[in-house]
């Protein structure tokens, strides 16, 4: 199957033709291999416990421009709280991108952390690599993600967008991939 697509980008015509089948597959693997970079990020820092962001929140954040921010975070209690949430965090957006369960909140948050990591380990190395760095392009996965309602495509999203709860609720299907 295919559709053809018929729209304006930049105030000119643009029309092309989708293969749906291969568009869900890439949403599947894009789904999966994201997910699991995440799922894998958040269980490590639980299995290498404690975990420490004080160099992050504290240091590396720095004289950036999310310091203001971020620096709010390098006491005792916020620390604290970080210390917990970059790892549940981690692994719950991850979980929640690979089974495809509120796919696009799960990829909001990812793109949200994505924002801090990129921005600060950019601007600490003084972009050294180059703007386009592996931060940048997980943020771009995330985005892709959650702009597409990848959870729709094998995964739970699937099933909670059918239940009479969320039909009842239109508002949650933002939530949903």
């Amino acid at each position: 199957m295919t559709t053809n697509i018929d729209t304006q980008l930049l105030g000119r015509d643009v029309s092309f033709t989708l293969s749906e089948p291969w568009l869900a597959y890439w949403l599947v693997i894009m789904r999966l291999a994201v997910g699991w970079w995440f799922l894998h990020a958040g269980l490590d820092k639980f299995l290498a416990w404690p975990f420490d962001a004080s160099w992050f929140v504290g240091g590396a954040a720095a004289g950036t421009s999310l310091a203001p921010i971020v620096t709010l975070f390098s006491g005792d209690a916020g620390l604290a709280l970080v210390n917990i949430m970059v790892p549940l965090g981690q692994t719950l957006i991850g979980l929640g991108v690979v089974v495809g369960a509120l796919t696009r909140l799960a990829a909001f948050f990812g793109a949200f952390l994505m924002t801090f990591f990129y921005f600060i380990n950019g601007e600490t190395g003084g972009w050294a690599h180059g703007l386009v760095t592996g931060e940048l392009m997980g943020l771009l996965v995330f985005a892709m993600i959650a702009t597409l309602g990848a959870g729709r495509v094998l995964g739970i999203d699937a099933i909670l967008a059918r239940t009479e709860f969320v039909k009842n609720h239109p508002r949650l299907r933002y939530l949903i991939g």
